[in-house]
């Protein structure tokens, strides 16, 4: 189970270190959003109308909660590879917590996996940014095996 980093945390030494951004914010139009709110007050009103309450307010709070996230920036997460495991923002994962990692790297996607054992949260996404994939490939293979992520379609045969 991850820790909550505190001073009293053994973390071990940086050898990794970059930031990346909580998601990716995509940038609508005005038309996309005229479209959606037509379309979702065109569903309130049809579950006003069928009796449908609870339609209506999850229709509704989809809207707000969309409304909302279009005005909030995404969080930037520190992410640090050290000689003891992993630290995403402020939790620290030892590599006795992770099964495996892989590398998925065809610009634009540019992309860290890490297999963890946890049932909840069995992968976890890190973005590369401009870390370059070999020099982490070959660090991560001194604590990690790395597995190759299997695509649907591939011939294993």
């Amino acid at each position: 189970m991850s820790q909550q980093i505190n001073e009293e945390t053994s973390i071990g030494n940086p050898l990794f270190e970059w930031s990346f951004s909580e998601y990716e914010k995509i940038s609508r139009g005005k038309w996309w959003y005229i479209i959606m709110g037509g379309l979702g007050l065109v569903f309130v009103v049809y579950g006003m109308l069928t009796g449908n309450f609870l339609f209506s307010l999850i229709i509704a709070l989809f809207g707000i909660i969309l409304f909302i996230q279009q005005y909030q920036d995404p969080h930037n997460i520190q992410f640090a590879i050290t000689d003891l495991g992993i630290i995403v923002g402020s939790r620290f994962y030892t590599y006795g917590e992770l099964e495996a990692f892989y590398i998925i790297y065809e610009p634009p996607v540019k992309t860290l996996f890490f297999e963890t054992k946890n049932v909840i949260r069995p992968l976890m996404r890190v973005p590369l940014g401009d870390q370059n994939p070999i020099d982490l490939r070959f660090t991560l293979l001194e604590f990690l095996p790395e597995e190759a992520p299997f695509y649907e379609g591939d011939d294993i045969s």
